[in-house]
């Protein structure tokens, strides 16, 4: 985007004056008015595009931004695509069913919160998404601590680190795919350059969730067995089920590409789901299009595996275009270059731009609490930043989710936070000081980048 050429050179003054009102239009409308975030962002581009008329800009010239910044998105479109359909491929084909149930097997009184964490982040990381697993087991787990009489703040904090450490580390989340689309780096590489991060949060998290864990604590665990029952009846949990993973982990050795591994693992997927129930061709297409539908009778199952097909990514897939549509307005009418000329002087180490990027994903979720617009506004304005210092771009992408994906929860008007919060029924605020994982995030992306450790230079 960064190729974009500025049709206009605003005062430093006026490009901040334009990205306070637009950070205030989508506060408002996101946090005050509950909006969707693609109608903001569709009122934003229409403000932009009055501003760029004003400044004499051709229409023609807005245009051609717009479309240049909808393009840098369509590699995450595609991965976006595959993704929907690896989810239902492999629910279809017990791979996720099976993860989670084994995830279930290791429930025990004993070390009560770093369990639910291990467990969520099993989870997290078998749907891709941190919003369906505090949702399902989230709010099965918060049933649990409520009948042990255990603090719901800290069963609530252990929760949302482990459903965010998933969504993080999982090929199947939007979140992941897009902050390495947005930059341009191979899907798996991302996510093995996130370790050196999230392993130690990870690490550190559960330790201490250990630590906060009760002694003596009794329960019948009803709810967690009724979850077991419930995957149990669908006749899809076995152990040759987890083969797609294997070939998921082979091809990633192998460095295939993300988008050849995704299309392979959904086909094998589909090809247990016929192993062990021959489906009819056309419910196999409409399941990889819709997505799976389950029917156990059990609520919070149906709820847990009723998810995947292209069709679910649809919302995401707009939101991105339209916030890379907003972006390519931004650097058309120089805005975004009036700011970073301004500022750039101060992004001269890695550790200042690290630094930087990790403030703006932070800034962003806190003033606007849209997540996906905290990835895509900080990768656009310092993917030319960390070139210049050196740094290759799965830093930022690194960066991007160190202090923006893991961040959003945190907020009370972001969409995790209000989400969260009305699931759960606890407060955001209640809950905040015990997510360890997502707390140490930012603090050990920014350690990293002004150590100099775990960098990879151009």
């Amino acid at each position: 985007m960064f190729r974009i050429e500025a049709k206009s050179n605003p005062r430093f003054i006026e490009a901040c004056f334009i990205t306070l009102l637009i950070i205030a239009t989508m506060a408002i409308s996101i946090g005050y008015l509950k909006a969707t975030p693609h109608i903001p962002i569709i009122l934003v581009i229409s403000l932009l595009i009055a501003y760029g008329l004003l400044k004499k800009v051709p229409f023609r010239e807005l245009e051609s931004g717009m479309v240049a910044g909808a393009s840098a998105g369509l590699g995450a479109v595609f991965i976006f695509f595959f993704i929907g359909i690896l989810i239902s491929s492999w629910i279809m084909g017990g791979t996720i069913p099976t993860l989670i149930y084994y995830g279930f097997l290791t429930v025990s009184p004993s070390f009560f919160f770093a369990i639910v964490f291990l467990i969520c982040s099993i989870v997290g990381i078998s749907v891709g998404s941190s919003l369906t697993t505090v949702a399902t087991v989230g709010v099965a787990f918060m049933g649990i601590a409520g009948a042990m009489d255990i603090s719901l703040a800290i069963t609530a904090g252990a929760i949302v680190s482990g459903a965010f450490f998933g969504d993080k580390m999982s090929p199947l989340s939007d979140t992941t795919n897009l902050a390495s689309g947005t930059v341009g780096v191979d899907l798996f590489e991302h996510i093995k350059n996130m370790g050196w991060t999230t392993i130690p949060a990870f690490v550190i998290s559960f330790a201490l969730y250990a630590l906060l864990s009760p002694s003596g604590a009794n329960t019948s665990f009803e709810t967690v067995e009724q979850f077991k029952i419930g995957l149990l009846s669908t006749g899809l949990i076995h152990w040759y089920t987890l083969l797609p993973i294997v070939v998921l982990v082979i091809m990633t050795l192998y460095k295939a590409p993300a988008l050849i591994t995704l299309a392979v693992v959904s086909i094998v997927g589909v090809g247990l789901a016929y192993i062990q129930e021959p489906l009819a061709l056309s419910h196999v297409f409409d399941m990889l299009f819709n997505g799976y539908v389950s029917d156990t009778g059990i609520k919070d199952v149906d709820a847990l595996l009723t998810r995947g097909g292209l069709n679910s990514m649809l919302f995401t897939i707009a939101l991105v275009l339209l916030a890379l549509t907003m972006g390519g307005l931004l650097f058309t009418l120089g805005i975004i270059q009036s700011i970073l000329a301004k500022i750039e002087s101060l992004f001269t180490s890695a550790g200042s731009v690290i630094t930087g990027a990790a403030l703006t994903g932070i800034g962003v979720n806190t003033l606007i609490g849209e997540q996906y617009l905290s990835i895509l506004l900080t990768g656009e304005a310092f993917k030319a930043q960390f070139a210049k210092v050196g740094l290759a771009p799965k830093n930022l992408s690194r960066v991007m989710e160190d202090a923006g994906t893991v961040v959003n929860p945190l907020v009370p008007w972001s969409v995790c936070g209000i989400f969260i919060a009305s699931v759960l029924d606890i407060p955001t605020t209640t809950y905040l000081p015990f997510t360890f994982f997502c707390l140490l995030g930012p603090v050990l992306t920014i350690l990293f980048g002004w150590s100099g450790k775990t960098l990879t230079k151009l």
